[in-house]
């Protein structure tokens, strides 16, 4: 079982989504059951908000949730597309769809719990699981969404609840680095770091995964591993240690919270 989070950065265009399917497919020799998290395309959850202010400039937190979850159901159904184009089946999911449950706080929901009944039922049918990052519903039925960065979090809360021992993020960087290296080609590169110590660099200003995301894979021993969609087959950053895990179909018990 392998979890894999494609950022907004990597699906900056039409062209983006075909490069992913190939990517996914040469993943899937080895890894046969493969769950894809996928954010919105560059810079659409931005003008989705610009666009909301144009409207009403304090929208109401439900209704901008409601517009703001459209911008990765794009992004799946893209990505479905172009997965089978590739000739790889694939079936895609919103976060509610996903069984990802939050609380009720529109704009920064917390995710409560996971219930992946249809996910694991597409991966039975030897399908590769598409969901939306970034959202899920409340118990009382809303979508939600989970603020910046909720992606990340999506992808690690469902490697727990399926049982996978690793996620991999495919970012615009080769991994982790102690400054940005877009504007430091000198910063230093971190092939290896406990959670604690990339907890530490995101505190310092680094935006590479978001806090949340790390907290629950250390809390729930899942490895991270960072690395660039330009170049896949790089070593990449990795964040903490693998653990023996549950089989594949079987829920462990897990802390959400």
């Amino acid at each position: 079982m392998l979890v894999m989070k494609f950022g907004g950065a990597s699906v900056q265009r039409a062209a983006s989504f075909l490069q992913l399917a190939q990517m996914i497919v040469d993943r899937s020799v080895g890894h046969p059951h493969i769950i894809v998290v996928v954010s919105a395309m560059a810079h659409t959850t931005d003008q989705l908000v610009s666009l909301a202010k144009s409207v009403n400039p304090t929208p109401p937190d439900r209704e901008l949730d409601m517009l703001l979850t459209v911008g990765e159901r794009v992004s799946i159904s893209l990505l479905a597309m172009a997965l089978a184009k590739v000739g790889k089946s694939a079936v895609s999911f919103t976060g509610s769809q996903s069984g990802i449950i939050t609380n009720d706080h529109h704009s920064n929901a917390r995710i409560v719990e996971v219930r992946p009944r249809r996910i694991l039922e597409a991966l039975d049918k030897g399908k590769i699981a598409i969901v939306a990052g970034f959202q899920g519903m409340s118990m009382k039925g809303e979508i939600t969404t989970l603020g910046r960065g909720g992606s990340d979090t999506s992808a690690v809360a469902l490697a727990v609840a399926v049982g996978a021992p690793r996620v991999e993020f495919y970012k615009d960087v080769p991994g982790v680095f102690e400054r940005d290296p877009k504007v430091d080609p000198n910063a230093k590169f971190f092939p290896v770091l406990s959670f604690q110590e990339a907890l530490h660099i995101v505190a310092s200003g680094a935006k590479i995964l978001a806090p949340r995301c790390i907290e629950l894979a250390e809390k729930n021993g899942i490895e991270l591993c960072i690395r660039s969609f330009l170049n896949p087959k790089g070593d990449g950053t990795v964040v903490g240690v693998s653990q023996k895990r549950l089989n594949c179909y079987e829920v462990p018990a897990c802390s959400l919270n």
